[in-house]
C-alpha cells in the first residue's frame, strides 16, 4: 500500500517536498518511482530510484530541479521539488516496481500540486 502526501500550493520558483509512505513488503526491495498527471494530459514519468537508493533517474523536464530519495528504515519515498514551474502543476503519484518485468504496478493515491505564476 502506498500513500502520497505533501502536495499543496507553491509559487513559481519555490520548493515543495512530497512523501510516499509504503508498507514494508512493498518498499524495501522495490524500485520506486514518481509520476504526475496534469488535467487533460497523459500520466508522465518524473523519475525513479533503485531499492538501495544509490541510483536515480529523472525525466528531462525535471532533471536538475527535482531529487528523489528514500529512507528504507522509515519505508518512505521522497520527492524534493525545487525551482518549480507552472508546468509542474499536476497530481503526483508514487509507484512501486517489483522488478519482475511488469513495470510499476503498485500505485498510491495522488497528491495535488499547484504552482502559481
Amino acid at each position: 500500500q502506498l500513500q502520497a502526501s505533501g502536495g499543496g500550493l507553491v509559487q513559481a520558483g519555490g520548493s515543495l517536498r512530497l512523501s510516499c509512505a509504503a508498507s514494508g513488503r512493498i518498499f524495501s526491495t522495490y524500485v520506486m518511482g514518481w509520476f504526475r498527471q496534469a488535467p487533460g494530459k497523459d500520466r508522465e514519468y518524473v523519475g525513479a530510484i533503485t531499492w538501495s537508493g544509490l541510483s536515480t533517474h529523472y525525466a528531462d523536464s525535471v532533471k536538475g530541479r527535482f531529487t528523489i530519495s528514500r529512507d528504507n528504515a522509515k519505508n518512505t519515498l521522497y520527492l524534493q521539488m525545487n525551482k518549480m514551474k507552472p508546468e509542474d502543476a499536476a497530481v503526483y503519484y508514487c509507484a512501486a516496481d517489483p522488478h519482475d518485468g511488469l513495470g510499476f504496478r503498485f500505485w498510491g493515491q495522488g497528491t495535488q500540486v499547484t504552482v502559481s505564476s
